[in-house]
C-alpha cells in the first residue's frame, strides 16, 4: 500500500533544487574577510546542537560572524524585519496597521538609508538594495538586502528599526537529524507520492451515492456529524504544493454527487529562480501533497467510488506556496509567507489548513503567519512527520507558534500512541486517529488522479482532517468567532478539560463538536 507519510524532515535537497537560489558570491574571489568565514558543516552542527537542547534554532541569538557567514555560504541576502522605533509590541500589529502608514515606512527608509551610506562609506563591492531589484514588502514589514559586509550586520543589529535579521536562503543539512547516515536519508520530496492505490475494503464504508468514507471517520464522529453539517458556506484555504490539474474531483467536478454551491480557487505563489529574474510557477500540484491535503479536506460525496472529504461541502482555496512539505529554501518561505497573507486578505477565508513547515523557525514566515492570524484566520498546523531517526524532534514550526493550533496523530485503540512517524510536545492541541494499530493502514483521500482512492499518513493528513472538522463546526455556527469555533473543539475533544503534554485535548470528536453534546 503506497502512502506518504507528510513533513519528512530527514531531507536530503536534490537536483530539483537547481532552480532555487544560486550563491551569488564566490568568497574565493569577492569576499576580503573570506578567512572569517564559519565553515558550513560548523555552523550546521550549531543548528543541530540547538535543536537537540531546546527544540528549535534562533537566527536572532547567533552572533554577526555565524549571521554572515551563512549568508555567504546561500546567496548573500539579508532577511531584515522592521518596526518603529518606539513600537514595543510591533508583531501584535501586523496585519492590523499597513507597512504604507508614515511611521513603518519611515523606519524601513531609515534602515535602507543606513544600509546606503554604510555600505558607500566601507566602498563594499557588490551589493544591492531592496529597492533597486525588488524588496521592501508591501503588507510584511520586512526587506532584503544584498551584501558582502560583515560589518553591515552590526550596524544593523544596533538600530532600534530592526526586529530581526536572517539570512534568506540557507539551508540545514537534514542528514544531521539521523546521524549522517546516508543510507537513512529520505529525499525532501518523499512526501510527494498520491498515486492511487489498492486499497482495503476493511478501511472504508460505501456512503451516498457512491463515494468511499475512510475507516477513521467514524473513530472521529465524522459520518455522525454529516447529519448536522456538511461544511456549507465555509471557505478553507489550503498552503500546499497546490492541486492536480488531473484530478475531476477537485476541478470540474467539485461540485457533483451531494456536494453543490460552492466554489474551488486555485492560487500559486511559489516561485522559482533566484532574485529579481524569479517568476512564478503556476498552481499546479507537481508534488501531490498538495492534492492530497484538499482531498482530506474538501473532496465532494461523489458518485464514482473516490475518497469523500470532511467537509465535502466547503469551498476550497488551494494555494501552491511550496515546492514540498518541507519550508527550507527561501523560494519556499517567500512562497509560503506570500500565501499567508493572499488568504489574510481575502474575507470570505476563515480557516487555513498547512501541513508544511521545517524543523526550527523563520521570521518572515512567522510575521506572515501573524498577518493572517491578526486578520481573524483559525490557522492549523501539523506538528511534523519523520521517521524512527527523528521521533526525539518535538512540534515544528510554524506549529510552535501560538497564533497556530498543533495537530498530531495517532493509533487506533485506547490509550494514546502517536502514529510511527508523528512528532507530539506541548504545543500539540488536538489529535487524530489516522493510522490502524495492527495493519498501521492510513486514511483514504483523493489521488493526483483517477477515481481510486490514495492514502496519506502523518501528522500532515491529522492536519487537514481538523481543518475539516473545524469547517463542520463553523458551518453549523455561521456567527461564531474563531475562538469560539476553538472552544467548542476543545470541549468536546477526548481529555478535556485536562492537557496531555505530548497530546493537548487529546482526540477530536466531530460529532459533540457540531451538536455542543458532549
Amino acid at each position: 500500500m503506497k502512502y506518504f507519510s507528510g513533513l519528512l524532515f530527514l531531507a536530503l535537497i536534490v537536483q530539483s533544487c537547481s532552480q532555487e537560489e544560486s550563491p551569488q558570491v564566490s568568497p574565493s574571489s569577492e569576499l576580503s574577510q573570506s578567512q572569517e568565514v564559519i565553515p558550513q558543516t560548523q555552523i550546521n552542527e550549531l543548528i543541530f546542537k540547538s535543536l537537540q537542547e531546546t527544540g528549535d534554532f534562533k537566527w536572532e541569538e547567533q552572533s554577526d560572524l555565524l549571521i554572515w557567514s551563512a549568508m555567504m555560504h546561500a546567496d548573500s541576502i539579508l532577511t531584515i524585519g522592521y518596526k518603529p522605533s518606539m513600537e514595543s509590541q510591533p508583531n501584535s500589529r501586523i496585519g492590523l496597521e499597513k507597512v504604507t502608514d508614515p511611521q513603518w515606512q519611515a523606519a524601513a527608509q531609515k534602515i535602507v538609508q543606513t544600509i546606503e551610506e554604510t555600505l558607500d562609506r566601507n566602498q563594499s563591492p557588490k551589493y544591492r538594495l531592496a529597492d533597486e531589484n525588488a524588496l521592501i514588502h508591501p503588507d510584511l514589514p520586512f526587506l532584503e538586502v544584498k551584501f558582502t559586509d560583515l560589518a553591515m550586520i552590526q550596524t544593523l543589529r544596533s538600530m532600534g528599526e530592526v526586529r530581526y535579521i536572517e539570512p534568506r536562503s540557507y539551508e540545514f543539512d537534514y542528514t544531521l537529524l539521523q546521524g549522517g547516515d546516508s543510507d537513512a536519508r529520505i529525499l525532501s520530496d518523499a512526501g510527494c507520492e498520491n498515486s492511487p492505490g489498492n486499497v482495503p475494503t476493511s478501511d472504508f464504508t460505501i456512503i451516498s451515492p457512491s463515494a468511499k468514507s475512510s475507516w477513521n471517520y467514524e473513530d472521529m464522529g465524522i459520518d455522525q456529524a454529516w447529519a448536522q453539517s456538511t461544511g456549507a458556506g465555509i471557505t478553507v484555504g489550503v498552503i500546499d504544493t497546490g492541486l492536480s490539474p488531473d484530478q475531476p474531483m477537485l476541478n470540474g467536478l467539485f461540485n457533483s454527487g451531494e456536494s453543490s454551491g460552492r466554489q474551488v480557487l486555485r492560487f500559486g505563489t511559489h516561485k522559482t529562480g533566484w532574485w529579481f529574474w524569479k517568476r512564478y510557477d503556476g498552481p499546479d500540484d507537481q508534488c501531490g501533497h498538495g492534492t492530497a491535503m484538499s482531498g482530506v479536506i474538501a473532496s465532494p460525496r461523489n458518485t464514482v467510488g473516490n475518497a469523500v472529504g470532511v467537509a465535502y461541502n466547503s469551498n476550497l482555496i488551494s494555494v501552491r506556496g511550496t515546492s514540498d512539505v518541507i519550508v527550507n529554501s527561501g523560494n519556499e518561505k517567500d512562497g509560503v509567507a506570500e500565501a499567508l497573507v493572499l488568504l489574510g486578505n481575502r474575507s470570505d477565508v476563515r480557516i487555513i489548513s498547512m501541513s508544511i513547515g521545517d524543523v526550527f523557525s523563520n521570521s518572515k514566515v512567522a510575521d506572515a503567519v501573524r498577518y493572517a492570524y491578526n486578520r481573524g484566520k483559525l490557522i492549523f498546523a501539523a506538528a511534523g512527520t519523520s521517521t524512527s531517526f527523528t521521533n526525539w524532534v518535538g512540534v515544528i514550526f510554524p506549529a510552535n507558534m501560538p497564533e497556530t493550533v498543533a495537530v498530531t496523530g495517532v493509533k487506533e485503540g485506547s490509550g494514546y500512541q502517536r502514529c510511527d512517524t508523528c512528532h507530539s510536545g506541548s504545543q500539540v492541541e488536538f489529535t487524530v486517529v489516522m493510522e490502524r494499530s495492527g495493519s498501521n493502514n492510513k486514511p483514504l483521500t483523493t489521488a493526483n488522479f483517477g477515481n481510486d482512492p490514495a492514502t496519506v499518513g502523518g501528522s500532515s493528513v491529522a492536519t487537514a482532517t481538523t481543518s475539516g472538522i473545524a469547517a463542520l463546526v463553523w458551518s453549523k455556527n455561521p456567527n461564531w468567532t474563531r475562538d469560539q469555533v476553538l472552544q467548542r473543539m476543545r470541549e468536546s475533544s477526548d481529555l478535556f478539560p485536562n492537557k496531555s503534554s505530548q497530546y493537548g485535548y487529546g482526540n477530536l470528536n466531530a460529532a459533540a463538536a457540531v451538536s455542543g453534546v458532549y
